[in-house]
C-alpha cells in the first residue's frame, strides 16, 4: 500500500506541477490501469477497513489523473 500510495502521490506533485501529465508517466499509469485493482483490494482487504478506504482514495486520485491531458 506505501509503495502505491508514493508511487500516486510522485505522479500527482509532478502533474500539478506541469498542469498535465507527463508522457511517460501517462503510459505508466496506463500499464497500472490495465493490470487492474483486484490485487490492491484483496491486500486491502486483508488489512481492514481503514486501508480499504485509504485505497479506495488513492483509486480515486488515479482515476482522475488519468483524466488529464498528456503533454
Amino acid at each position: 500500500m506505501a509503495l502505491y500510495a508514493s508511487w500516486i502521490g510522485s505522479i500527482v506533485e509532478v502533474a500539478l506541477a506541469r498542469g498535465s501529465l507527463d508522457p511517460n508517466l501517462a503510459k505508466m499509469l496506463e500499464t497500472r490501469r490495465a493490470e487492474g485493482n483486484q490485487g490492491l483490494f484483496r491486500a486491502a482487504g486483508e488489512l481492514g477497513e481503514p486501508v480499504r478506504s485509504y485505497v479506495a482514495r488513492l483509486i480515486a486520485i488515479e482515476n482522475l489523473l488519468a483524466q488529464l491531458p498528456v503533454k
